[in-house]
């Protein structure tokens, strides 16, 4: 039902998961444990899997917080359970019980704690929020919530991995334009003018630039593995009308 950041579960008074699509109840196409309220799939079988996403991690479901996510840079503080999903990518919370999280369908989950500060943070950080700043503005709001980038904690979860991630010629273009480093994040496609993207290193490395104390990539990959993690690319690559969204979400203890 869930993989942990070794990292994070070492930190007292933190709970958290990233969930697999093992252990929920919808099916066809969403089968498992599919978190997507903005999905095709049955509203009430979403219920009851966030449900038991929240009973996991020992809240109410109505203190399972996500945002409406639109690949922004934008980070909300979240410390009671929201009337309608405000749109942004990031949540961070000073407030034990509450549970801030996000989905994703191969974009890269990345969970933080300062875990002497109280303090928490979940970032939906695909390329353009990755490249756009939602780590940074996390970052950010976590420091106004008192938390010291040298404390922070902070893993990267299953998302889209090199070997399954090919990009466009302007991708590449735009990717080295912003930096001509970012190179050393893009390997050899075997289509010309391509490239593979190497996601969760280049997430890792603006993370360690920006000052995060402790940095770990589960090296989970949502695109080839298929038994625990739904994967965007890999539905529409056969062609399927849509996909399940899994969720990675943590709390403080109260």
């Amino acid at each position: 039902m869930k993989v942990e950041s070794p990292a994070l579960k070492a930190l007292p008074g933190i709970r958290h998961a990233f969930f697999t699509r093992e252990g929920g109840v919808s099916e066809g196409i969403y089968a498992g444990l599919n978190g997507g309220t903005g999905s095709g799939d049955a509203a009430e079988n979403v219920v009851e899997n966030r449900a038991r996403m929240a009973a996991a991690l020992g809240v109410p479901p109505t203190h399972l917080l996500t945002a409406w996510q639109i690949h922004s840079p934008d980070c909300l503080v979240a410390r009671v359970p929201w009337d309608e999903r405000p749109k942004a990518d990031a949540v961070a919370t000073d407030t034990p019980g509450v549970a801030v999280g996000i989905a994703i369908a191969d974009c890269g989950p990345v969970l933080f704690a300062d875990a002497e500060a109280g303090v928490v943070g979940a970032a939906h950080a695909g390329w353009k929020g990755a490249v756009g700043g939602v780590l940074d503005s996390t970052l950010a709001r976590m420091e106004e919530l008192g938390a010291k980038r040298a404390r922070i904690v902070a893993a990267i979860g299953p998302l889209i991995r090199q070997p399954s991630y090919e990009v466009g010629p302007e991708f590449v273009a735009n990717l080295t334009s912003l930096d001509a480093g970012n190179i050393r994040f893009l390997a050899p496609s075997e289509r010309a003018g391509h490239a593979m993207f190497d996601l969760p290193g280049y997430i890792a490395a603006r993370l360690t630039r920006l000052g995060v104390g402790t940095v770990e990539d589960l090296g989970l990959d949502t695109y080839a593995d298929e038994a625990r993690f739904y994967s965007y690319r890999r539905a529409t690559h056969r062609g399927e009308p849509d996909y399940g969204r899994l969720i990675a979400a943590i709390t403080l203890v109260p």
